[in-house]
């Protein structure tokens, strides 16, 4: 992150960035059965909390959901974080099985994800990101 904050919303963005790079780089042939997600602070500790997901998944609103829930169970108050990091465990091969949902905006998400996956792939790695992050990638 480049300093220590105290900011929710920061820290909420740099958890939708790593879940973005997790998914880009599982999306490829792997998807995960959980995610570990690693808070460091200030004064040098650091704790990490695993999380396992109702089926395996490489869909980034899935692996951001599941980092934001895990990020809120700790209920941190006032403390200082100098990092985050997230982690995709139980990696299964072959990717993740797509299960029909009668939820059109996660299946129009699941759709797009492979087309900005080859747009990223051929016009560079934060050619498309999601709106929240499009200033940091930006330059």
């Amino acid at each position: 992150m480049g300093r220590d904050t105290l900011d929710p919303d920061l820290l909420r963005t740099e958890l939708l960035d790593a879940a973005v790079a997790a998914g880009d780089r599982l999306r490829r042939h792997q998807a995960a059965k959980s995610l570990t997600l690693g808070v460091s602070f200030s004064d040098g500790s650091r704790i990490e909390r695993t999380r396992a997901l109702r089926e395996p998944t490489a869909h980034t609103a899935d692996l951001r959901q599941v980092a934001v829930a895990v990020f809120d169970s700790l209920a941190l108050q006032r403390a200082r974080v100098r990092g985050l990091t997230l982690r995709a465990d139980q990696l299964v091969s072959g990717g993740a099985p797509q299960q029909i949902t009668l939820d059109r905006r996660r299946e129009n998400r699941l759709l797009l994800e492979p087309v900005v996956d080859r747009l990223n792939e051929r016009f560079g790695k934060h050619a498309v990101v999601p709106a929240s992050l499009s200033l940091r990638h930006s330059a």
